[in-house]
């Protein structure tokens, strides 16, 4: 189904052909018709499928049409990388329209602060906001939410897994009662059901492609020891000149700053995302990614859902996500719009059972790629045995002692 097709207004047109937006995703497909009839919705749909536009369009072009004063929409997400991702999307799409948005989220920056004081006094017409900041915000008696007629959680199960239930209650319970909301998660545990009875009004339902990576990114998985894992790193990536864009994720922090250390010291052009980062920081680097002017992305979790960074190449994960949902949402991050990507995972011997879980999951069994040959013999990879992570197991030792990793056979 094409854009122009769901009727709107000329000037969200315009802003869509320059973006060159022309076919709809199943989830815009589906989503948009239901939010332009004004019903409240559950959408379940993972990273990836271009949720976002599903609901700002047709706020957008509600706008157009209507022409309302002051806030109209508020967008809660769980991180303030999704919040700045949000507000350039809303930018991106009303290029010709009189809107203006703000991206509400955290920070020591005392200049941050103001300059979200001022868009909130002032009535921006759309505000993506995490639930503490805006709650700084509310208590200071400033914000005016009384003109709301959309509200939109986006990544609610995420929102939830960070503890943020009570904070989106005690927001709810300041905006105008009678709304639209909009309520849009990557996976639809009971608590999101229990949430969603609390605060939807006899919600439509749209379920798409629930917790299946894209079709369009080729997976496939080393078994290694832990001490091969970085110098497979290098070799995988040397000689790749064609790789434009690579994100290697680790659920550790300890572990980004090494990987990113080896490549800095191998001559790639890579840099680290962790929250021992300022914010300023973080978004010159999500940036420089963005712009090309980083090849190699090295990152914890704290980026893994709601970035929207087109044209990846490759994601590594470097160690198995701890949660099965987590890996869809990483390798999520490549073969975005209807793309194509590769996407590898690390499994040691303690991680193989959670990554059965995974292939379980995904109802798909992942290739393992073999060693290079130069590189010592992986462990055996048997997942119905369950090995604890918290464990420190003899072949640490072996790694490091007869079969270096990364070393030639003797």
């Amino acid at each position: 189904m094409k854009f122009k097709e769901f009727g709107f207004a000329d000037e969200v047109l315009d802003g869509l052909d320059a973006m060159r937006f022309e076919n709809a995703t199943p989830i815009q497909e589906q989503a948009i018709p239901i939010i332009m009839k004004g019903n409240d919705l559950i959408a379940c749909a993972q990273t990836g499928t271009g949720k976002t536009a599903a609901y700002l369009l047709p706020v957008l072009n509600e706008m157009v049409t209507q022409k309302p004063s002051g806030v109209t929409t508020l967008v809660l997400v769980p991180t303030r990388e999704l919040a700045v991702q949000i507000d350039q999307q809303i930018e991106g799409f009303s290029y010709f329209l009189p809107v203006s948005s703000i991206a509400v989220y955290g920070g020591n920056d005392a200049g941050l602060w103001d300059q979200q004081r001022v868009a909130l006094e002032t009535g921006a017409d759309l505000i993506a906001a995490t639930p503490g900041r805006l709650i700084q915000h509310l208590s200071m008696g400033y914000v005016d939410l009384s003109t709301l007629k959309h509200l939109v959680l986006d990544e609610a199960d995420r929102m939830l897994d960070m503890g943020f239930h009570d904070d989106i209650m005690q927001i709810i319970a300041t905006l105008p009662k009678v709304r639209q909301t909009l309520l849009f998660s990557a996976t639809m545990p009971p608590k999101i059901r229990d949430l969603a009875k609390k605060i939807l009004i006899e919600p439509a339902e749209i379920n798409i492609a629930i917790s299946k990576p894209a079709e369009g990114i080729l997976q496939a998985a080393y078994v290694v020891y832990d001490t091969q894992k970085i110098p497979l790193i290098n070799r995988l990536l040397k000689g790749k000149e064609t790789i434009n864009s690579v994100i290697v994720f680790s659920s550790r922090k300890i572990n980004v700053k090494e990987i990113h250390r080896s490549l800095k010291q191998n001559g790639y052009n890579a840099a680290a995302i962790h929250s021992d980062l300022e914010q300023a920081e973080r978004e010159k680097v999500m940036l420089d990614f963005k712009n090309r002017k980083i090849q190699i992305l090295v990152a914890t979790d704290i980026i893994a859902r709601g970035i929207d960074v087109e044209g990846i190449d490759m994601v590594i994960n470097f160690d198995v996500p701890r949660d099965a949902e987590d890996y869809v949402h990483r390798v999520g991050r490549t073969a975005r719009a209807q793309s194509t990507g590769l996407a590898l995972t690390f499994i040691n011997d303690k991680d193989q059972y959670e990554f059965s879980m995974i292939e379980k999951l995904i109802d798909r069994t992942v290739f393992k790629i073999p060693l290079p040959e130069d590189f010592a013999t992986g462990p055996e990879y048997n997942p119905k045995v369950r090995r604890s992570r918290e464990q420190s197991p003899d072949h640490n030792r072996t790694a490091r002692g007869k079969k270096p990793a990364g070393n030639k056979r003797r």
